[in-house]
């Protein structure tokens, strides 16, 4: 006899994922077109087309409770995953309150900061996160069609890179970046002060997500403001916060990725002149410029942002490399595992690998030159403790030690910036899959260029929405040949292995 939980989760597992997807992809894609050419009021009803649709609320439903990475993080609640049934029963709940929704109180988590201070993420429940992603399914194809070409920071498509290269592209010798200067520029407790109303005006939408937003944010307020915030935590804040720093970036030539910020200054530029724009700027959202942490630097003396350390040398040429503090991160993080006694050689390898592909893949357009960055010294004390876990088995010790540290081939400067203010909802899935693809390193890349940058269970273009998985046909994953993988969307991987694991438990082999 089969349990009503299996029969649930069977059901969810066989609902048409990739039928969902298109049809959600379908209105974003109308919605964009439509704020694109300036028909607002078709935006909206093509939003609440979205908020009322089956194929919105289980992909809202499946992104919080499978695919984002604080998937496992419970609310006030103390909810850190929901059953099959209960995924059912959130659907059901969205689909009666989705105009009229209430959000419950935070959940608060202090995290430290590295000067020492503590911010307080916020944490909705899993109900409240499955809304807001539903919500962002409406608003951000609206938004991105008014964002300023220069902004990446927690846009789909667009990443830290991008910021990486538009910096190289001002600051190398041709355009004479030794002559110029940069203002390091720090909003004081962005997400903490944002204005309520200046998000409020901002917001291209109709009244039901109005609402709900307002009491999103209402939330989370800080007593003594409670007319300022974003809680640092919930799905839709990145985007409400870029929707109220929208339009800084017209100020002076800069690149924005979230409230990180650098202005690029000519000789004959006036930094206090822009400083005083931008403190107007601010000032309309409730938000000023930290006088503490904002500088003027030269870019011969070089500055850090977003992990890497920007510097033009005496002879013209521009030089990125990890900065110190990312680096010191990066190093303890892996002293943490390898000198660890709780797990032997193998287990810290698997944890080693994905730490150290992901730290070199994210500087893989840096100069990396010399030990230091080579991780030579760090490996040779990998390989010492290895050696001494295996017996004395160089062997395994040197296969273990090129499992935890897998190589990635750098390219200086080579990353490919996205074209102008072009958007994964302008329906161009050419484009954006292709690009996703080169996103990837060499065997990933290459997987997905065989199978035309498409997921080889679904079928579906490989965007950036979601991740590319390498799956082993042979469940082998020390076979690395080509004939032997598959890119696949990172859902489609899961329920390969679920499906997997169910059969061993039908046969009794689990």
């Amino acid at each position: 006899m089969v349990r009503h939980s299996d029969s649930a989760s069977e059901l969810w597992k066989n609902l048409p994922w990739k039928k969902f997807r298109r049809e959600l992809f379908r209105l974003q894609k109308r919605v964009w077109k439509a704020v694109n050419v300036g028909d607002k009021r078709k935006a909206k009803y093509l939003q609440k087309l979205i908020l009322k649709s089956l194929a919105a609320r289980f992909m809202a439903i499946r992104q919080v409770t499978q695919l984002n990475a604080g998937k496992k993080t419970a609310g006030i609640d103390g909810k850190a995953s929901l059953t099959f049934e209960e995924r059912f029963n959130l659907s059901e709940l969205l689909k009666e309150n989705v105009n009229t929704w209430k959000h419950n109180k935070l959940r608060e988590i202090p995290i430290p900061k590295k000067d020492g201070t503590t911010r307080m993420l916020k944490v909705p429940t899993i109900a409240d996160r499955a809304w807001q992603c539903l919500v962002k399914y409406a608003l951000e194809p609206a938004h991105e069609a008014t964002f300023h070409a220069r902004s990446y920071g927690f846009r789909t498509g667009r990443s830290a890179h991008d910021a990486q290269k538009l910096l190289f592209q001002n600051l190398r010798s041709q355009s004479n970046g030794i002559d110029k200067r940069v203002i390091e520029l720090d909003i004081e407790k962005c997400f903490d002060r944002i204005n309520h109303s200046s998000i409020m005006e901002q917001l291209i939408a109709p009244l039901g997500i109005k609402t709900g937003i307002f009491r999103c944010l209402k939330s989370g307020v800080n007593l003594g403001f409670p007319s300022q915030g974003t809680p640092q935590g919930g799905v839709v804040s990145p985007l409400l916060a870029n929707i109220a720093l929208n339009g800084i970036e017209k100020l002076h030539q800069s690149v924005r990725y979230a409230d990180d910020m650098v202005y690029i200054l000519k000789p004959e530029d006036d930094a206090e002149q822009i400083l005083e724009c931008i403190s107007q700027f601010l000032a309309e959202r409730g938000l000023k410029v930290s006088e503490k942490k904002t500088k003027l630097t030269a870019t011969t003396n070089g500055f850090d942002y977003l992990g890497w350390h920007f510097k033009v040398q005496t002879n013209g040429k521009f030089r990125c490399s990890p900065s110190v503090d990312n680096f010191k991160a990066f190093r303890k993080k892996v002293k943490h595992i390898v000198n660890n006694s709780n797990y032997g050689a193998k287990v810290k390898a698997e944890k080693l690998a994905p730490i150290v592909r992901g730290w070199r893949n994210y500087h893989r357009f840096c100069k990396m030159d010399g030990s230091r960055f080579s991780l030579y010294h760090i490996q040779n004390r990998t390989f010492k403790v290895f050696n001494k876990e295996t017996k004395q088995n160089r062997y395994t010790s040197k296969t273990l030690l090129d499992k935890a540290f897998p190589a990635v081939s750098y390219s200086e400067n080579k990353h490919i910036n996205v074209k102008g203010n072009k958007s994964p909802f302008d329906g161009d899935l050419t484009y954006w899959s292709e690009r996703n693809s080169k996103l990837y390193d060499g065997i990933t890349s290459k997987v997905l260029k065989r199978q035309n940058h498409s997921c080889a269970r679904c079928g579906l273009k490989t965007t950036s929405e979601e991740r590319v998985h390498l799956h082993h046909k042979d469940s082998n994953h020390y076979n690395w040949k080509l004939n032997n993988l598959e890119a696949l969307h990172e859902s489609c991987h899961d329920y390969i292995h679920m499906s997997k694991r169910h059969c061993l438990i039908e046969s009794g082999a689990v």
